[in-house]
């Protein structure tokens, strides 16, 4: 397998586990379990979606996956954002803005390997 396919499956391995972490230690209500709910499901859902794409059966399958993939880490973004607009500045504010930055890093690296795929 290609070293910058295997750092990308870690990555985003890691930006599930990293996210999930984080949401452990958000406040719990309902304004909250609501973004904690949608961010948890984007943001392990990417890295199986990209997990899955390195087994898949055809360009056009890799293709649909690498577009789930891509979607499912603008959903994060999003969410993340939409955490950075809300939550009060407090200790998890740093640990916040890295997994807003490496949402954003997935989401230009996801789009250029789509754009690249369409291009074939």
């Amino acid at each position: 397998m290609n070293p910058k396919t295997e750092e990308l499956l870690e990555r985003t391995f890691l930006f599930g586990i990293d996210t999930l972490n984080f949401l452990l230690k958000l406040p719990k209500n309902k304004v909250y379990s609501i973004i904690i709910y949608q961010l948890a499901k984007a943001s392990t859902s990417s890295g199986a979606n990209y997990e899955e794409a390195q087994g898949a059966e055809s360009k056009k399958d890799f293709k649909h996956k690498i577009g789930i993939v891509l979607k499912e880490i603008r959903e994060s973004n999003y969410w993340f954002r939409i955490l950075n607009s809300i939550l009060p500045n407090s200790d998890s504010n740093k640990e916040l803005q890295r997994l807003l930055n490496e949402s954003l890093e997935l989401k230009k690296i996801f789009t250029t390997i789509k754009f690249n795929v369409s291009k074939r």
